[in-house]
């Protein structure tokens, strides 16, 4: 994973858990390994983050424990160059992260995405609450029916229950805070594609802080221990 990297691994990933979980600039992050006697540029750093984020989270992904089959699902909004985009999300009942989607749009296409990702990785919940949005209640009840078309078990599976209300969904506008807060410094993103792998980035701290991960040896390892096994 770091072969052939003129610098140590302990650095990198130091600089790009750094930066991915607290309030700092890449220009912070120069300043500071300066600091500690390691010339690095910011341009150096914000590679490392593009280069590493995805592979970390993919590690992550597989080590992730299963989610409730209680969903709360909505999108929040992010800036690139100046214009809106959305940040599709879903937590379960414990406020576990289910999953996530970047898209360029808000509409029924970008809704179905997500919720297919979703269903792929976690299987079908019993219920998804959601607000008063009629595209969401469309996808679901799309990809709902999609999949019990497509499933090939013979079971009698259940329609996904859909419950809408604004107040049963505070509880993922509350976690929206969370990603919210470590955008907010970077005064918004340069492209679509730095701005995805960022906030997958984002997003796999996030779980990490939840306790998300099954690790073996240590049930509840400190962020910087699972920046460690994941590298391993």
């Amino acid at each position: 994973m770091f072969k052939g990297r003129h610098f140590d691994k302990s650095v990198i990933l130091l600089c790009v858990r750094w930066y991915l979980a607290y309030n700092l600039s890449l220009r912070n992050l120069e300043e500071m390994m300066a600091e500690r006697g390691i010339s690095v540029d910011h341009a150096t750093i914000h590679r490392w983050v593009i280069r590493y984020s995805p592979e970390l989270l993919e590690r992550f992904n597989r080590r992730k424990r299963a989610v409730s089959g209680k969903w709360h699902v909505d999108e929040t909004y992010i800036k690139v160059r100046g214009q809106w985009r959305y940040l599709y999300r879903a937590i379960d009942s414990n406020g576990d992260t289910v999953e996530f989607w970047f898209s360029e749009r808000r509409n029924l296409t970008a809704a179905k995405r997500f919720l297919r990702k979703a269903l792929k990785r976690h299987g079908r919940p019993e219920r998804i609450v959601i607000d008063g949005s009629q595209t969401n209640k469309e996808a679901i009840l799309s990809c709902d029916t999609a999949d019990r078309l497509q499933d090939r078990t013979r079971r009698d599976l259940k329609p996904i229950r859909i419950r809408q209300s604004a107040y049963l969904n505070n509880r993922i506008e509350q976690d929206h805070r969370a990603i919210k807060r470590r955008i907010r410094p970077m005064l918004g993103f340069k492209s679509m594609k730095s701005a995805h792998v960022i906030l997958g980035g984002i997003e796999m701290v996030h779980m990490m802080r939840k306790q998300q991960g099954k690790y073996a040896r240590n049930p509840q390892p400190s962020l910087a221990e699972q920046f460690e096994l994941l590298a391993a």
